[in-house]
């Protein structure tokens, strides 16, 4: 195919815009917001990611990227918004929807469309199929439709969405392969073709899996703190099994997809997925849990400062971040000060905001914090105290100069 309509450009829209435009098919770029559609027509993106402005920039001035707010007819149509969920869990698929809607006033017999968001079991078939077929066109027969959901890492998403193998699930035979070539114009792993709601699975379960494992590890935790052992190295020996690999705890999941995916299936499947929906309420127990942690260390109205507040360690996102749910816990009884040089707004000096400090909270593990000082921490904070989430520090580091150290699945 030559051109190809990605709608919905932000953390994987707009990365997959780009491995088409530099492997040769020029892309029609949609998104609902003017501003995001300005700056990429720019040549500048909204978002961070390592390689992506570069090739961005190379691709709009070589007219391979333009986008605007409405969606025009081409050959292929992408739909990569947006699936969150409601404050009830259930999966809120009013954005596919819509870009369903939008593809359908323009949609042409022998047309491709790929549902590339994750979404919950059956949404291509049950959900999207009824809103594009209004079109007046079969799906199956006068068009084609596919699930090929992204499976990437942020931070290594350029090179994930050329490398990592993909699974592709159409209602028919003809529509998985029609939407393995359009990707094989830049995938270089394994292209797998199956029906849409095993591929839709798929998705959900490879963060389910992670998820469960996760929750594992911090009920190991909770388990740890109750019996007076040390999660840590519970999990460093029992990793020395050749067919053991326990996760580590923390202070919850976040991100767009372990955090969110898992209740899709529980929405799904109701009364079945028991074990993914304790798992999912164990995981986003744990600010809760650190909460309670911190009151046992510091009195009301204690100076906190947080280190990171991003999702995971190294990124600017912060989808469902377990560490902002912490200061929703806590900001009514402390005074808290947040720090991440991943975010604008708390892009601060740690020295400055820890001034008179009663706490500090390890949130999220980010490389640039192995740097911090706590030899001056320790000399301008009132109370030396560290609450390691992460298990990120050195204890005997951080208490040679005088911190009480505490770290999350560890009885002192």
């Amino acid at each position: 195919m030559k051109e190809v309509c990605i709608i919905g450009l932000g953390y994987i829209g707009l990365p997959t815009a780009a491995m088409f435009a530099t492997h040769g098919v020029k892309v029609k770029g949609v998104d609902v917001k003017q501003e995001i559609c300005d700056t990429i027509n720019g040549g500048q993106i909204h978002i961070e990611e390592p390689y992506l402005a570069d090739l961005v920039k190379q691709s709009v001035l070589k007219g391979m990227i333009c986008c605007s707010t409405k969606v025009e007819s081409t050959e292929a149509y992408i739909i990569a918004v947006p699936t969150p969920i409601t404050s009830d869990k259930k999966a809120d698929l009013s954005y596919v929807v819509s870009a369903g809607e939008k593809v359908a006033k323009v949609l042409q017999k022998g047309d491709l469309v790929i549902l590339e968001s994750t979404v919950s079991p059956r949404c291509t078939i049950d959900v999207l199929r009824p809103v594009l077929e209004k079109s007046g066109l079969i799906a199956g027969e006068d068009f084609y439709l596919a699930h090929c959901p992204e499976r990437v890492l942020p931070g290594q998403i350029i090179y994930e969405l050329e490398h990592n193998n993909r699974v592709i699930g159409g209602i028919n035979d003809e529509s998985a392969e029609k939407a393995k070539d359009l990707y094989s114009t830049f995938v270089k792993g394994e292209i797998y073709v199956t029906d849409t709601i095993t591929a839709e699975l798929c998705k959900l379960m490879e963060n389910t899996y992670r998820d469960v494992n996760i929750a594992l590890a911090n009920e190991l935790a909770k388990i740890c703190e109750k019996l007076g052992c040390n999660a840590w190295d519970v999990i460093k020996y029992a990793n020395k099994h050749p067919r053991v690999n326990l996760h580590t705890p923390g202070p919850g999941v976040g991100g767009h997809c372990l955090a969110v995916d898992p209740w899709f299936i529980v929405e799904a499947t109701e009364g079945i997925a028991q074990i993914i929906d304790l798992s999912r309420k164990t995981n986003d127990s744990m600010p809760s849990y650190v909460a309670e942690k911190i009151s046992a260390l510091v009195p009301e109205k204690a100076k906190i400062v947080i280190l990171g507040c991003t999702y995971k360690p190294d990124v600017d996102d912060m989808r469902e971040s377990p560490i902002m749910e912490l200061v929703h816990h806590i900001k009514d009884q402390y005074m808290v000060q947040i720090v991440d040089p991943f975010i604008e707004e708390f892009d601060k000096n740690i020295y400055e905001v820890s001034n008179d400090a009663d706490l500090i909270i390890l949130g999220v593990h980010h490389k640039k914090f192995k740097d911090v000082s706590f030899e001056v921490l320790a000399k301008i904070m009132k109370k030396p105290v560290l609450l390691d989430t992460r298990n990120f520090f050195n204890k005997e580091k951080v208490e040679k100069f005088g911190f009480a150290y505490h770290l999350i699945g560890c009885a002192r």
